[in-house]
């Protein structure tokens, strides 16, 4: 892919997703944990609406200012733009929300990382992508071993933390299938308009999933959840579109080497903002193998990238 690869220009904009993403974990968590202090009875239905209404206002934030959104659409594969939307939207989240219902949030953004070692193992059979070297199979590993230290001894408040795990790693691995189906539509439609389609679509999928929600949506949406829900869908239209704009710049197995950023990011907003969250041993210990596996994994370096 030609373009300028260097890491100063790759850095910062990953940065700022991963910031964006971030902050996602402490947001969803501290409205679910202030549904609790008001004694409303949640369960997937609600988490369902709500991420569902999150992603309806974002997808439709990122249309209003894509450049010709319906002309893309127009000469976009119809069922490639489903195939997305229900890949990294409605599929993704319908595990992750319930994954970040059980798991701690320090936790659950530690396990985001395993997106990298989905597309590592999963874009060689779907996107043509080259098999990962045998330094990359061992990296592979060393994150596998991570995963399981983190979810073994994560901390305080962890929840269900094997269940937990096991629905976040689902989620990552269908955020992957939905960049590569995004390659795909890449040349006949733009990332911002993709990608408010996408949000919009999986977002009315998942309110249909939440849809007994609806009649108790004056109790589920008080002013404090309002304000986290526009936040939160400011951060998906944000860093969704970011990301999707960066893998039509950068070769994808490129930006999956500084994927490790995004997992840090949520897991130390995590443990800073969400009162009675700790890092045990395993945490750290799992973050430090997870990060060194995921810079490990890195495939290409500036000069040795494919034209």
């Amino acid at each position: 892919m030609e373009g300028d690869h260097r890491w100063f220009k790759v850095f910062p904009p990953v940065l700022l997703c991963a910031v964006l993403w971030g902050s996602a974990f402490p947001g969803i968590k501290t409205v679910y944990r202030l549904w609790d202090e008001g004694g409303v009875d949640i369960g997937l239905p609600e988490m369902w609406w709500f991420a569902g209404v999150r992603f309806v206002i974002a997808g439709s934030a990122l249309l209003l200012v894509a450049r010709a959104p319906l002309q893309e659409l127009r000469s976009a594969s119809k069922a490639g733009i489903l195939r997305f939307s229900l890949y990294q939207t409605a599929g993704q989240y319908l595990f992750f929300y319930w994954g970040v219902a059980l798991a701690s949030g320090s936790l659950a953004g530690l396990l985001v990382s395993s997106g990298s070692f989905w597309w590592m193992l999963l874009a060689p059979l779907l996107a043509g992508s080259p098999w990962p070297t045998l330094r990359q199979w061992g990296a592979v590993g060393i994150g596998a071993i991570g995963l399981l230290v983190a979810t073994a001894d994560p901390g305080m408040g962890a929840g269900r933390p094997w269940l937990g795990a096991a629905l976040l790693i689902a989620a990552t691995g269908l955020g992957a299938l939905g960049l590569i189906e995004f390659g795909k539509l890449r040349p006949a439609i733009g990332a911002r308009a993709a990608t408010g389609y996408s949000l919009l679509f999986g977002g009315l999928i998942l309110l249909a999933f939440g849809g007994r929600a609806f009649l108790a949506a004056d109790v589920l949406m008080s002013p404090a959840v309002i304000g986290l829900t526009l936040w939160l869908a400011f951060v998906s239209a944000a860093a969704f579109s970011l990301w999707n704009h960066l893998s039509t710049r950068h070769p994808m197995p490129l930006l999956a080497g500084y994927r490790f950023l995004i997992p840090l990011a949520g897991m130390l907003e995590s443990l800073a903002f969400l009162p009675g969250e700790s890092a045990g041993v395993g945490l750290w210990v799992g973050a430090i193998l997870i990060v060194s596996a995921l810079i490990l994994s890195q495939r290409w370096k500036a000069g040795r990238l494919p034209k």
